[in-house]
């Protein structure tokens, strides 16, 4: 906050700057309206996309801390959480983010999260298979935890928002979804199908081709998938690249704890000098929705990962100190603000740069805001051809890639 006080103009003392943390912002609207007129590409399609961030922290007044699980610690830390929706651009493969909400969780949450806890490790030391007593469920019907009811408002909020103007038609989450209920709580949406990833151990099955009996229930299930030997007639593409093989299978399968059928594509990757072989499942409740879509649409979804990145790396959110619940959404929501910021000016400025980065924009325009600061001590203004000069010469002092119009001739 003291640091962008120091960088503001008249009228951004360090007081208005801590009044504008302390003041309740509409951060949804303000990133759609930004998105809407100066990112948004009329005829290009658009994915929605969401993910959860983890921001460590400590000390014990900071609203929301909690422990949560860190994928970069590998466990949990103390800290806070934070999920994003954000819109994807299909065809610069970037993503904007339009929606940010902190995660908390109540202690009625943490006890229930305990208990089943220990009543999955009660399960374990029992006999195996179904409950004596227990019925059949509608896999419909599905529990709808804390979690899940967050994520449904957060988007039903969103699509309001955007009023049809991007026909949104994918959500793509990462494998903490790629469960039922998380499937049914999307589709329960009715606009929007799910894009995801499964368990590499994941129980799938073929459906059943074969003759069905004259009575009793029809059947579904047919042989298990053996990932070790995949039937040739659902290889859809293999190539070679760079001593690995990739074959993609695709095929309509059912898991058990789904309710209806899956549109599955599992990668298999082969070393051709040492025999070893690793694949990775994708799923999607759309099921006629092309496998190599199907993996593009899915590896978009990291773009979100690069906006987390960003937003910690130079806009502030692994940095800010607020502690009071509107401080900490203003501090977030002004980084993830920011990113967008960088993605718009970074348009005009990869013009005459096209490898340039957040990196080389802030040097621009730190280098720019040094001369003109230097300039106003100067007892007589230079001449217009020469400010500007000075202005670019100062400026690519602290870039990494510099103007192409600017390079010293060979």
């Amino acid at each position: 906050m003291l640091g962008i006080s120091r960088w503001t103009e008249k009228g951004g003392s360090y007081r208005t700057i801590q009044r504008f943390f302390q003041t309740m912002i509409p951060w949804t609207q303000v990133l759609w309206t930004f998105f809407r007129h100066w990112l948004y590409e009329q005829g290009h399609e658009y994915l929605l996309a969401g993910d959860e961030s983890v921001v460590t922290k400590s000390g014990k007044h900071t609203h929301g801390l909690d422990r949560f699980f860190s994928s970069i610690y590998g466990k949990p830390v103390a800290g806070l959480a934070f999920f994003a929706l954000s819109l994807v651009d299909v065809q610069t493969e970037r993503a904007h983010p339009v929606m940010v909400e902190q995660v908390e969780r109540t202690e009625e949450e943490k006890q229930a999260a305990k208990s089943k806890r220990q009543k999955r490790k009660c399960k374990r030391k029992g006999k195996p298979g179904r409950p004596k007593g227990s019925k059949q469920k509608d896999k419909m019907q599905v529990e709808w935890t804390p979690e899940l009811e967050r994520i449904d408002r957060m988007i039903r909020q969103l699509l309001k928002l955007i009023q049809n103007l991007i026909p949104l038609t994918y959500l793509v989450l990462d494998g903490h979804f790629g469960h039922n209920n998380a499937l049914q709580m999307i589709r329960h949406i009715g606009s929007l199908h799910l894009i995801s990833k499964l368990r590499h151990d994941a129980a799938l099955y073929f459906q059943y081709e074969g003759e069905q009996k004259a009575r009793g229930p029809r059947k579904r299930y047919g042989d298990k998938v053996d990932y070790q030997n995949l039937p040739s007639r659902f290889l859809v593409n293999s190539f070679v690249e760079k001593g690995l093989r990739t074959d993609i299978y695709q095929a309509p399968m059912l898991h058990k704890s789904f309710a209806a059928a899956l549109n599955v594509v599992i990668l298999v990757k082969t070393n051709l000098v040492t025999g070893k072989r690793a694949h990775v499942i994708l799923f999607s409740s759309d099921l006629a929705l092309a496998a190599d879509k199907l993996i593009r649409y899915y590896s978009l979804r990291f773009q979100i990962e690069f906006n987390f990145r960003d937003a910690k790396q130079f806009w502030g959110m692994e940095d800010f100190m607020n502690v009071s619940q509107t401080g900490v959404r203003n501090a977030v929501s002004l980084s993830l603000f920011m990113v967008n910021v960088s993605q718009s000016l970074l348009r005009d400025f990869r013009q005459d740069r096209p490898d340039a980065g957040v990196l080389d924009l802030k040097a621009y325009f730190r280098g720019r805001k040094y001369a003109l600061e230097t300039i106003k001590l100067l007892p007589q203004k230079p001449q217009t051809v020469l400010f500007a000069d000075i202005l670019e010469q100062i400026s690519r002092l602290g870039s990494i890639h510099v103007a192409a119009s600017y390079l010293s001739p060979p």
